[in-house]
């Protein structure tokens, strides 16, 4: 069959048409606009902490996200390029300054309410995993091979505590001047009473526990939350320690104190809070059920403050 060449033609003139359409400006606008607000539907909030009205809450991306009117307004910070400073844990000091640490190798401190950063590379531990500040503002970082690093010279120099233990700390805080407790997993506990000179090895808790987040309450009290919703309690500083029921069901990846009252947040969408002996669901409005990756109490207010995947952010108010 004959095909005529002004029917080619006509064929070939809509083709070049349509791709020239293709070719013109895209219209941007939506996508600028996402980007120039301070949270962002691709962040996963994985840590938050607070001192007063200041906020500042680290994302998987390696934005910072910060607030000095305790939530109402936010601003943002990004520390690196997307997805190479994946904030994992934060901490507040004494001066009211914020400690962060990455995914990869580096420490990060703020000026008081989170507005500069400024990055410190960790050669040890291997991969960090917790950060704290003692009451003195020398900071702490503990990770792999139940390795601890401290330095009381903001990141100049560091000094290594090595516990030789096969087992990555995964939680570090600090009750006191000079009592601090560590826990990892396969149940290690460690504990210093001299500031951090010297670090005893506890009996640990069981072989297969693994901690998530640690609450003390006062130098003997504090409780302890582990992988399926396992929660654990001590009153002699970790010496012992003994199961209570999380009837939340969930595992809790953040312990916080709320008004003098243990909470945490976790699993599909869970708050709870210790009733007695016992952790209990906290019931809120619009809860979806995703890993809250963070959550603190906010100053001055009923509301705790939730983050998770999503671009979550958002007060809840707990009765």
């Amino acid at each position: 069959m004959k095909i005529k060449t002004s029917t080619i033609s006509l064929a070939c003139a809509m083709l070049l048409a349509g791709l020239s359409g293709c070719s013109s400006k895209a219209d941007l606008s939506a996508v600028e606009a996402e980007r120039a607000k301070p949270i962002q539907r691709s962040d996963i909030m994985q840590a938050i902490a607070t001192s007063g009205n200041n906020i500042a809450v680290g994302t998987q991306s390696g934005a910072v996200i910060t607030s000095d009117d305790a939530g109402k307004t936010w601003a943002r910070q990004s520390l690196d390029k997307p997805f190479l400073a994946s904030i994992i844990d934060i901490a507040v000091c004494p001066d009211g300054s914020f400690l962060a640490i990455d995914f990869y190798g580096r420490v990060w401190n703020s000026d008081v309410g989170g507005k500069k950063w400024a990055a410190h590379k960790l050669e040890n531990p291997q991969t960090g995993l917790t950060i704290s500040c003692d009451k003195a503002g020398a900071w702490w970082v503990a990770g792999t091979y139940a390795t601890i690093a401290t330095s009381s010279d903001q990141g100049k120099t560091w000094r290594v505590i090595d516990n030789q233990q096969d087992a990555q700390i995964t939680t570090l805080r600090w009750v006191n001047e000079k009592r601090a407790v560590a826990m990892g997993e396969f149940g290690l506990v460690l504990r210093t009473d001299d500031g951090g000179a010297t670090w005893q090895k506890l009996p640990p808790i069981s072989a297969d526990f693994y901690p998530y987040d640690l609450l003390f309450i006062d130098e003997n009290t504090a409780w302890v939350s582990g992988v399926a919703g396992q929660m654990q309690k001590t009153t002699d500083g970790g010496n012992t320690w003994t199961i209570e029921e999380n009837v939340a069901g969930a595992p809790l990846y953040r312990l916080f104190a709320h008004k003098g009252v243990p909470h945490g947040v976790g699993a599909r969408g869970t708050i709870a809070r210790l009733e007695g002996d016992v952790w209990t669901s906290v019931t809120y409005p619009d809860a979806i059920p995703v890993f809250l990756g963070g959550g603190a109490s906010v100053a001055g207010s009923d509301a705790v403050l939730i983050g998770g995947p999503g671009g979550m952010l958002r007060p809840v108010s707990i009765q």
